[in-house]
């Protein structure tokens, strides 16, 4: 049993889009200082959650609570970072520093076109330093590899300090060389920094070492344990879970039943 009051706490939430429901029944919270991945299929409804835990959507059943509010009264977003798929949106032609990039994530503390005093001014190289992008500083985003562009993107999340971290396929657009070393920075932003992560990826088998619970959703909340817990399950638990067959995947000489392959 927890013993650590949940930063996030979802209630009997349900979503549906026009007649197809995509959400129905999920009851799930996040511990403070956890390291929370949430993996299922195409359509599983995942990016729906996210949208409604980040106010993007409005409820329609149940109930969402944030650092003990009502999400309807939930006012202080600086506490969650968010890090979307490789923030496919961004410009990466865009004439920025990666030190700009970084400090993008302070718009809304301090409003467009200001100059950063020097609290302000640390607080970005703090965010860079988090990440290991430092020494990249004045190059141009555009300069980096997509690994390196996605720690910048990170960093931006954090510029603000918050408490809890939501990222949503981080390692899209990531080569496979680079994506443990990215894992590895997440596990220390949880474990040195004492951030709440919330993970969602289709390559829990990889990270299966660092996240500390795991969610399995597709309409419904199918597990929510933690990792040791998830470990155990059986092939025929995915199956039926995915719709099915899964297949056992192999990361750093580990047998997983859960990789990157599953879709």
């Amino acid at each position: 049993m927890e013993t650590l009051e949940p930063i996030v706490k979802i209630k009997n939430l349900s979503y549906r889009y026009e007649k197809v429901n995509v959400l129905e029944n999920i009851n799930l919270s996040i511990p403070k200082g956890s390291f929370l991945g949430i993996v299922g299929p195409n359509g599983s409804g995942k990016s729906t959650l996210l949208k409604l835990l980040l106010g993007l959507l409005k409820l329609q059943q149940g109930e969402i609570t944030i650092f003990g509010q009502d999400i309807s009264r939930f006012k202080d977003w600086q506490k969650i970072g968010f890090v979307s798929q490789k923030a496919n949106s961004f410009n990466t032609g865009f004439p920025a520093t990666v030190f700009e990039v970084a400090a993008s994530g302070l718009t809304k503390k301090i409003g467009m076109f200001k100059f950063l005093n020097k609290q302000y001014h640390n607080q970005v190289i703090h965010a860079l330093q988090s990440v290991g992008m430092e020494s990249f500083i004045k190059k141009n985003i555009g300069e980096l590899s997509g690994g390196q562009q996605q720690r910048v993107f990170i960093a931006r999340a954090l510029v603000s300090e918050p408490e809890l971290l939501i990222l949503d396929e981080p390692t899209v657009g990531v080569d496979s060389q680079n994506v443990y070393s990215f894992y590895e920075m997440l596990d220390e932003l949880n474990k040195k920094k004492g951030i709440t992560l919330l993970l969602v990826t289709h390559d829990i088998g990889t990270i299966s070492d660092k996240v500390t619970h795991v969610a399995c959703l597709n309409k419904h909340l199918h597990f929510h344990g933690k990792t040791s817990e998830f470990e155990q399950l059986s092939l025929n638990d995915f199956s039926d879970f995915y719709g099915h067959d899964v297949h056992v995947l192999t990361h750093n000489h580990e047998q997983h039943l859960y990789g990157g392959a599953i879709q």
